[in-house]
């Protein structure tokens, strides 16, 4: 994030970049296609996720772009201190998935976004005033995740963005709920370069 805050304050050179679904190549158009991905963020309470999401995309029109992800995510759950809300419960689990993206500029630097994804999780439970027993879980889970984004696109250069976004399918497998099945906020900064810049 600070990279981008960073970049935000560059200069930049006077040129004009255009998209028009007119013209040449009413088909395919290599320029629009992008490569890129995202770092994901989630915190709550005792518990804390991290992961990246590589991404292959495709710029449809001036203000829709779709594509694929691939996640891999590790997620942990300490004990409540207080012994309240999880007094007993130290957690860790390692995700991995895939699924599609869409993202709606609805304006020049705001998105709507929606992802759907399917992942697999290795869970490891272990219970710290129980004699520290220790379970092993293999499960996997639909996800859709939906929000609001904030960034910086232009077609045929590049993408900066930051999105902020809840599973709203609810399944207490779902790597992005917490144990009882709340959606946790999952934040995410990203970026995406296109191979083939348009001059």
């Amino acid at each position: 994030m600070a990279a981008v805050a960073g970049f935000a304050q560059d200069h930049t050179p006077a040129r004009v970049n255009t998209y028009t679904d007119e013209g040449n190549g009413t088909g395919f158009r290599k320029e629009n296609l992008f490569v890129g991905g995202g770092l994901g963020l989630g915190i709550g309470a005792d518990q804390f996720s991290i992961g990246v999401s590589p991404e292959v995309g495709y710029s449809l029109n001036r203000w829709l772009d779709a594509g694929v992800v691939v996640n891999f995510n590790y997620n942990s759950v300490s004990p409540d201190p207080q012994g309240i809300y999880n007094p007993d419960l130290s957690e860790k689990e390692f995700i991995y998935g895939g699924g599609l993206f869409a993202r709606a500029w609805v304006l020049p630097f705001l998105f709507l976004t929606a992802q759907p994804e399917f992942n697999w999780t290795h869970d490891t439970q272990k219970y710290e005033a129980s004699g520290g027993a220790t379970y092993v879980y293999n499960v996997n889970a639909p996800s859709l995740l939906v929000g609001i984004g904030y960034g910086r696109r232009m077609i045929g250069s590049g993408t900066f963005y930051f999105a902020i976004m809840l599973d709203v399918l609810g399944s207490t497998n779902s790597p992005y709920n917490d144990i009882y099945g709340h959606p946790l906020p999952v934040l995410r900064a990203g970026f995406d370069l296109f191979p083939h810049k348009r001059y």
